[in-house]
């Protein structure tokens, strides 16, 4: 195991999660002002449960770096690419509060996350694993963002 290039990897992840969460931290108010749908989480599940899936995520790209592979360095890219999607969406859902765009990015974030782990899956299978939960998260997260639309 090579620990700093682990190190290395779960810090981007991080480091992108966290920069988008210091962004809209004065817009994160706002959702309890929206007319949500019915089963939505409370405010305190979101820093929490999107630290689980950015440490998932450099994790898995740790996986994809040691590997072999020669598909890596394309899949490193889609990780990426990925995360600088995901990055966008909160900054055009909370402060520019335009969840017509942010639905279109999360649709692009869900392709770009179905096209990753397709990719993880062929180079290494935990990497494939690590990410499910992300992308069930990523349709939920539709749901919300598809219903806040529709009802604010």
């Amino acid at each position: 195991m090579n620990k700093k290039t682990l190190i290395l990897c779960l810090l981007i992840s991080l480091l992108v999660g966290g920069l988008s969460s210091f962004l809209t931290k004065d817009s994160i108010a706002l959702y309890e002002t929206l007319n949500k749908p019915l089963f939505y989480p409370p405010v305190w599940l979101f820093p929490i449960v999107w630290t689980i899936f950015y440490l998932l995520m450099g994790f898995s790209s740790y996986l994809i770096v040691q590997s072999h592979s020669s598909s890596k360095e394309k899949a490193l890219i889609l990780c990426g690419f990925q995360l600088l999607v995901n990055f966008t969406w909160p900054l055009f859902f909370f402060n520019l509060q335009n969840y017509f765009l942010s639905l279109l990015i999360l649709i692009i974030l869900i392709i770009s996350v179905i096209y990753m782990l397709y990719t993880f899956k062929d180079i290494n299978i935990m990497a494939f694993y690590l990410n499910l939960s992300y992308l069930l998260w990523l349709f939920f997260a539709f749901y919300l963002n598809s219903m806040i639309f529709l009802n604010n």
